[in-house]
């Protein structure tokens, strides 16, 4: 992910400069065949390389290769895995479907925003999918025949709908849950000019 990044930067920089890949070549001492392979991506290059070729193209380091921020973790796919995965558990245990993400999104939310997003998303989408099944299971009373379809429906959507997030998330780290209701939102920055 940090090399795409760097090929995205340097072939970004270099065309605002207006450089062709030989000219660079000439004022960094890299070679036309490096700054290939790393406008391409196929390589991770030495933070020395990534230095001779912010000095060529007379822009600070950090253009091409950001910082990473030292508070957050590193994404790792088990913990996307499992907040979109431990839903499943509701459908052996009740209320499992929204406490386990829960319990992870608060233990991981701090640790990466996108973790914060997914959890927050994955417990919203999984919150509506539980008072919407005992709304269903209510009107069991009035319609019968129709309560019975309707529940089912809803799994079914449900489920469908997590397997393809758990699959988008392991891939892409995107995820999709449509009509959810915002029971947790983002936090609100707040503002550093105050008045009194």
């Amino acid at each position: 992910m940090e090399q795409q990044s760097i090929a995205r930067n340097l072939l970004y920089q270099r065309k605002l400069k207006g450089l062709t890949q030989e000219e660079l070549s000439e004022k960094t001492q890299v070679t036309v065949r490096t700054i290939q392979r790393i406008e391409k991506g196929d390589v991770s290059p030495h933070l020395q390389t990534v230095k001779l070729l912010a000095v060529g193209l007379d822009i600070e380091l950090n253009a091409l290769m950001p910082l990473d921020n030292p508070n957050e973790e590193t994404l790792q796919k088990k913990w996307l895995l499992l907040i979109h995965g431990t839903p499943f558990l509701g459908l052996v245990i009740p209320f499992c479907n929204v406490l386990f993400p829960l319990f992870l999104w608060i233990h991981k939310a701090d640790d990466n925003k996108i973790y914060d997003d997914h959890g927050r998303a994955a417990v919203n989408f999984h919150a509506t999918v539980t008072l919407t099944v005992i709304i269903s299971l209510v009107f069991f009373f009035i319609l019968p025949g129709f309560n019975f379809i309707a529940t089912i429906a809803i799994l079914l959507l449900s489920i469908t709908i997590t397997l393809v997030n758990i699959v988008r998330a392991l891939n892409d780290q995107k995820y999709w849950y449509p009509l959810s209701i915002p029971f947790l939102r983002k936090k609100k920055k707040m503002s550093s000019n105050s008045s009194h």
